[in-house]
């Protein structure tokens, strides 16, 4: 497997993200896997807000979760499925204003996919739309896949047996936020404006159909249940 980061420049707010994508992103071959960060997403879809006092920041975090939990150092938050901090709200790299997560990035990651694949003239195409989080009991951040398209996002071994012939019981790999990780290294968290980046020969399985509910567990089958109970869903 191989991954090449792309540098572009700074993509403004309201940028159509289509063009500009096109103007990097080198030929691409058959079976590639375009990384995609959630931000320049979020940019061209208009997702942000002035920064402004933590009290309205809060009211944001609260209205982007389902559930949220509040902390020394930031909210936690569940968002689309997900535990991340403040429901993935960024002043990074931000230039004074707060950018939100995309509306629906499994829809992005289908739309883009659609665009690339009929200007390239390729069958086989796997898109995703990256963030970073944090893992718990880790220092630094990791990729996360917020929405994929394209490829099937688990390698499920249930059923199949291991080296001495006993089967897997709960055995799976999440494969859509491995490769996000995978890229997020070589495309920085810092000043290196790297928000694209390509991976040829990626062991996947591709697929016209993209089912988002695969990549997902609810709390009550999550076996941190017990640390998730904490959580109180906020009332719509």
């Amino acid at each position: 497997m191989n991954i090449i980061p792309i540098k572009t420049r700074l993509f403004k707010q309201g940028e159509e993200i289509v063009s500009f994508i096109l103007i990097y992103l080198p030929r691409l071959k058959d079976g590639s896997i375009l990384v995609i960060t959630s931000k320049i997403v979020a940019l061209s879809e208009g997702r942000v807000m002035k920064e402004t006092s933590e009290k309205e920041k809060e009211k944001v975090i609260r209205q982007e979760s389902t559930h949220a939990l509040k902390t020394k150092r930031v909210w936690l938050t569940i968002k689309d499925g997900m535990l991340i901090a403040n429901a993935g709200i960024d002043d990074s790299n931000g230039n004074g204003k707060l950018v939100l997560l995309p509306e629906d990035s499994f829809k992005s990651a289908a739309f883009l996919r659609k665009e690339v694949m009929k200007t390239y003239k390729i069958k086989r195409l796997g898109v995703i739309i990256s963030d970073s989080v944090v893992m718990p009991l880790r220092a630094g951040v990791v990729g996360i896949a917020l929405g994929y398209a394209g490829f099937k996002g688990v390698r499920d071994y249930r059923g199949k047996k291991d080296l001495f012939g006993r089967k897997f019981k709960f055995s799976q790999t999440d494969v859509a936020d491995s490769l996000a990780t995978a890229a997020a290294l070589v495309m920085g968290e810092g000043a290196e404006r790297k928000p694209l980046a390509v991976i040829s020969d990626a062991p996947v399985i591709f697929s016209i159909i993209t089912d988002k509910k695969e990549i997902q567990i609810s709390i009550k089958d999550d076996m941190y249940k017990p640390l998730l109970s904490v959580f109180k869903k906020r009332r719509r």
